[in-house]
Protein backbone atom coordinates (compact mmCIF):
# COMPACT_ATOMS: atom_id res chain seq x y z
CA UNK A 1 0.00 0.00 0.00
CA UNK A 2 1.20 3.45 -1.08
CA UNK A 3 1.26 6.39 1.67
CA UNK A 4 1.98 10.20 0.53
CA UNK A 5 2.78 12.73 2.77
CA UNK A 6 3.27 16.59 2.26
CA UNK A 7 4.65 19.49 4.15
CA UNK A 8 6.04 22.52 3.71
CA UNK A 9 2.77 24.41 3.18
CA UNK A 10 2.26 27.27 4.70
CA UNK A 11 1.94 31.62 4.55
CA UNK A 12 4.02 33.74 2.59
CA UNK A 13 3.99 37.20 1.18
CA UNK A 14 3.36 37.80 -2.95
CA UNK A 15 6.92 37.35 -4.37
CA UNK A 16 8.11 34.56 -1.32
CA UNK A 17 9.07 31.31 -1.55
CA UNK A 18 7.81 28.04 -0.52
CA UNK A 19 9.45 24.32 -0.74
CA UNK A 20 6.94 21.56 -0.40
CA UNK A 21 8.09 17.99 0.23
CA UNK A 22 6.10 14.97 -0.22
CA UNK A 23 7.73 11.07 1.81
CA UNK A 24 6.36 8.71 -0.22
CA UNK A 25 6.33 4.74 1.39
CA UNK A 26 5.04 1.45 0.14
CA UNK A 27 6.05 -1.09 -2.53
CA UNK A 28 7.65 0.04 -5.68
CA UNK A 29 6.74 3.67 -5.39
CA UNK A 30 10.29 4.80 -6.27
CA UNK A 31 9.27 3.58 -9.73
CA UNK A 32 6.25 5.23 -10.05
CA UNK A 33 5.54 8.69 -11.90
CA UNK A 34 4.84 11.44 -9.24
CA UNK A 35 2.76 14.86 -9.34
CA UNK A 36 1.78 17.53 -7.63
CA UNK A 37 -2.09 19.09 -7.99
CA UNK A 38 -3.64 21.76 -6.06
CA UNK A 39 -6.94 23.05 -5.51
CA UNK A 40 -9.26 25.70 -4.88
CA UNK A 41 -12.23 25.65 -3.09
CA UNK A 42 -15.33 24.26 -4.84
CA UNK A 43 -12.95 23.71 -7.83
CA UNK A 44 -11.41 20.43 -9.56
CA UNK A 45 -8.25 19.18 -9.12
CA UNK A 46 -6.04 21.03 -11.43
CA UNK A 47 -2.03 19.86 -12.07
CA UNK A 48 0.86 21.98 -11.25
CA UNK A 49 3.87 19.73 -12.54
CA UNK A 50 4.77 16.18 -12.86
CA UNK A 51 7.59 14.09 -12.91
CA UNK A 52 9.11 10.51 -14.11
CA UNK A 53 11.33 8.33 -13.04
CA UNK A 54 13.86 10.36 -14.59
CA UNK A 55 14.63 13.76 -14.00
CA UNK A 56 14.43 15.06 -17.75
CA UNK A 57 10.53 13.97 -17.61
CA UNK A 58 9.63 17.12 -15.58
CA UNK A 59 6.78 19.20 -16.93
CA UNK A 60 4.62 22.34 -15.70
CA UNK A 61 1.67 23.84 -15.57
CA UNK A 62 1.26 26.92 -17.94
CA UNK A 63 0.56 28.99 -14.94
CA UNK A 64 3.61 27.90 -12.60
CA UNK A 65 6.28 27.48 -15.55
CA UNK A 66 9.14 29.16 -15.14
CA UNK A 67 8.45 29.91 -11.16
CA UNK A 68 7.82 25.95 -9.92
CA UNK A 69 10.02 23.20 -10.00
CA UNK A 70 9.80 19.31 -9.33
CA UNK A 71 11.95 17.21 -8.29
CA UNK A 72 12.19 13.91 -6.72
CA UNK A 73 14.63 11.94 -5.13
CA UNK A 74 14.42 8.59 -5.96
CA UNK A 75 16.47 6.63 -3.33
CA UNK A 76 15.15 8.34 -0.22
CA UNK A 77 11.50 8.37 -1.95
CA UNK A 78 11.19 12.33 -1.82
CA UNK A 79 9.10 14.37 -3.88
CA UNK A 80 9.75 18.34 -4.01
CA UNK A 81 8.27 21.05 -5.21
CA UNK A 82 10.19 24.60 -4.80
CA UNK A 83 8.11 27.11 -5.45
CA UNK A 84 9.20 30.85 -6.62
CA UNK A 85 7.65 34.22 -7.12
CA UNK A 86 4.24 33.17 -5.32
CA UNK A 87 1.35 35.04 -6.32
CA UNK A 88 -1.97 35.33 -4.54
CA UNK A 89 -3.58 33.10 -7.56
CA UNK A 90 -1.38 30.25 -6.19
CA UNK A 91 -3.09 30.32 -2.65
CA UNK A 92 -4.89 26.84 -2.80
CA UNK A 93 -4.25 22.96 -1.04
CA UNK A 94 -1.39 21.14 -2.56
CA UNK A 95 -1.27 17.71 -3.19
CA UNK A 96 1.31 15.13 -3.93
CA UNK A 97 0.35 12.10 -5.93
CA UNK A 98 1.41 8.75 -7.94
CA UNK A 99 0.50 6.65 -10.48
CA UNK A 100 2.16 3.92 -12.34
CA UNK A 101 4.09 5.10 -15.26
CA UNK A 102 2.16 2.64 -17.56
CA UNK A 103 -0.79 4.67 -17.38
CA UNK A 104 -1.63 6.18 -20.77
CA UNK A 105 -0.82 9.96 -21.06
CA UNK A 106 0.06 9.97 -17.33
CA UNK A 107 2.47 12.96 -17.92
CA UNK A 108 -0.86 14.96 -19.05
CA UNK A 109 -1.79 15.70 -15.18
CA UNK A 110 -5.05 14.40 -15.45
CA UNK A 111 -6.19 13.51 -11.97
CA UNK A 112 -8.48 11.14 -12.43
CA UNK A 113 -5.17 8.91 -13.38
CA UNK A 114 -3.58 9.22 -10.29
CA UNK A 115 -4.60 6.90 -8.09
CA UNK A 116 -2.32 7.54 -4.75
CA UNK A 117 -3.24 10.93 -2.69
CA UNK A 118 -1.69 12.65 0.10
CA UNK A 119 -3.67 14.73 2.33
CA UNK A 120 -2.99 17.83 1.18
CA UNK A 121 -0.59 20.73 2.39
CA UNK A 122 -1.89 24.56 2.49
CA UNK A 123 -0.38 27.61 0.66
CA UNK A 124 -1.73 30.89 1.23
CA UNK A 125 -0.23 33.54 -0.35
CA UNK A 126 -1.14 37.20 0.54
CA UNK A 127 -0.64 40.36 -1.59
Amino acid sequence: QVQLVESGGGSVQAGGSLRLSCVASGYGISSYCMAWFRQYPGKEREGVARIGRASNTAGYADSVKGRFTISRDRTKSLLYLQMNSLKPEDTAMYYCAATDCSVYKWWLLVAGDYKEWGQGTQVTVSS
